[in-house]
């Protein structure tokens, strides 16, 4: 596999779970300490490796855009002020060496279709996704151990993690021919199976190195469950045409922020850990 230097980052949803205060503000905006969650992604993938970031975007995202963009009125205020650190702060949240491109998702049809969005930019040179809401800490960023795996590997690579049997219809779940192995090959895919059904507890969670040619994939599964076209079904169909895809048990602790709970236990932790507080 050629390097991975293309990181996409879906970021249209509506988070609806998070209203009022999602209503005008983007979900990927919603802080943990210091820091939005757009961002904790967005440093995972530069320390990767990864040089082009792709958002797609949707209605009510501009504040995305503002963050990764340069404020001159604001650096001032901070030179002005003699506010040294901030102005660093403020002025490293992307390395000049890093692109932004934004592109515009027409319609809310599912994780597969806005991944899709991206292959005019990504072309076929293999890709990293990145989804906001799943913030994971880690000794070496997830996206990089999955992108060492891919080309170790030479095939897509998921990031997955081991779950409740009764959660299993909250996640895409995999099959795997060993089921004990950190890196295994995935030979079957379903999308949010019942508890009864599902091949495994093993869960894809938010992080995927993909091979250029999924989007092929993509434009010609159709839509699948929620009447969405589902990452997993291309991924799916991937598989079938013979290309190979691994599922990868990354070493780190994952917070689901896609909802207040995960969002709430993230921020505790992390701020324990890395700024010193503490909760009587």
């Amino acid at each position: 596999m050629n390097p991975v230097r293309i990181a996409v980052f879906p970021v249209a949803g509506l988070g609806t779970r998070f209203l009022p205060a999602t209503k005008a503000m983007p979900k990927e905006m919603l802080p943990v300490i210091d820091k939005p969650l757009i961002q904790y992604a967005v440093e995972e993938a530069v320390a990767a490796g990864i040089t082009t970031l792709i958002f797609i975007t949707g209605r009510n995202k501009r504040a995305i855009e503002d963050h990764f963009d340069t404020i001159p009125e604001l650096e001032a205020e901070l030179v002005a002020k003699h506010k040294v650190e901030l102005l660093k702060t403020v002025r490293n949240i992307i390395p000049p060496s890093v692109n932004c491109i934004y592109i515009r998702q027409p319609a809310p049809l599912g994780l597969g279709h806005a991944v899709l969005c991206a292959e005019p930019v990504v072309g076929r040179a293999p890709f990293a996704v990145l989804l906001a809401d799943d913030l994971i800490d880690a000794q070496t960023p997830v996206t990089k151990q999955l992108i060492d795996t891919a080309v170790a590997q030479g095939g897509s690579v998921l990031g997955v993690q081991d779950v409740a049997r009764e959660e299993t219809s909250k996640y895409g779940i995999v099959d795997t021919h060993d089921k004990t192995d950190q890196t295994a090959q995935v030979f079957d895919m379903v999308e949010k199976p019942e508890p009864a059904s599902a091949p495994s507890t093993l869960a894809v969670v938010g992080r995927y190195v993909l091979e250029g040619e999924i989007f092929d994939h993509l434009r010609n599964v159709g839509k699948g469950a929620g009447g969405e076209i589902q990452l997993t079904d291309g991924i799916a169909s991937l598989m079938k045409a013979q290309r190979k895809v691994f599922a990868h048990r990354y070493d780190g602790k994952r917070y689901d922020c896609g909802n207040k709970a995960g969002l709430f236990e993230a921020t505790l932790a992390l701020g324990h850990k890395y700024h010193g507080f503490k909760v009587n």
